[in-house]
């Protein structure tokens, strides 16, 4: 029987997503070693991957359960009782052939920052930018909506059959000191998010011109490759249908 999850993770202990030969602190590694301690010996699946110390407030995941785990409200007890730092939200039986990555039709990230040092008990869930005109930010993150190659926007070392990505919007928010940047796609390649993040923020401080972002985005040349700091950025919504 197959099942949809979606979760929530702080990232901030944890090397990513993605399981890792190097290390058993990812989110998969966790998630699969609490489902082998209740008798489900499935590998999980998730809707993207993200990095290390990147959080996560609706991450889609689906697995497949034998025939005995039936109630998926005990289900989700008896996994929330043993993980830390991550949170089964919602557990509903699936199609047999639903998968969490393949049929995600849109994706959104939230990323959230300050213009002062956070707390320290905000430094492992939001990032620090400088001073910034929030119109130059809109108008850098205006640029990235529509079908664009993003080969100068991401890290290598992820195989993938195509660079290209539909970003359908953007949004920039300010709320009571908290900046929020949204990002809603149909797919991100590796860093993708991050990588796009500061380069809009260089736009926004100056240090960066418009011209230079649509030369780069156009693949043409490479002004930047820094990423924004992983602890601002959420996965925040799969879309499905």
């Amino acid at each position: 029987m197959r099942v949809k999850a979606i979760i929530s993770y702080d990232g901030s202990q944890y090397q990513g997503f993605q399981k890792q030969k190097s290390t058993k602190m990812t989110i998969s590694t966790a998630i699969e070693e609490a489902l082998v301690s209740l008798q489900i010996n499935s590998p999980i699946v998730g809707s993207g991957r993200t990095d290390a110390g990147v959080h996560a407030t609706g991450q889609v995941i689906h697995f497949d359960l034998p025939d005995f785990w039936n109630d998926l409200e005990k289900l989700k007890r008896n996994l929330n009782r043993k993980l830390t730092d991550i949170a089964f939200k919602h557990i509903s039986f699936a199609a047999n052939d639903f998968h969490a990555r393949f049929g995600a039709k849109k994706r959104l990230y939230r990323y959230v920052f300050k213009t002062h040092k956070p707390s320290v008990f905000e430094q492992k869930y939001i990032s620090y930018y400088d001073a910034f005109d929030p119109s130059l930010l809109i108008k850098a993150l205006k640029i990235f909506e529509g079908k664009h190659d993003f080969n100068f926007f991401h890290k290598t070392g992820t195989i993938t059959h195509t660079t290209i990505r539909e970003i359908y919007r953007t949004d920039y928010v300010e709320r009571n000191g908290y900046h929020f940047i949204y990002f809603q796609a149909n797919g991100f390649l590796r860093s993708q998010v991050r990588m796009m993040v500061d380069a809009a923020m260089l736009c926004a401080r100056g240090e960066l011109s418009e011209i230079q972002l649509r030369e780069q985005l156009k693949c043409q040349t490479k002004h930047t490759t820094k990423l924004a700091p992983p602890e601002g950025l959420y996965l925040a919504k799969i879309i499905y249908g």
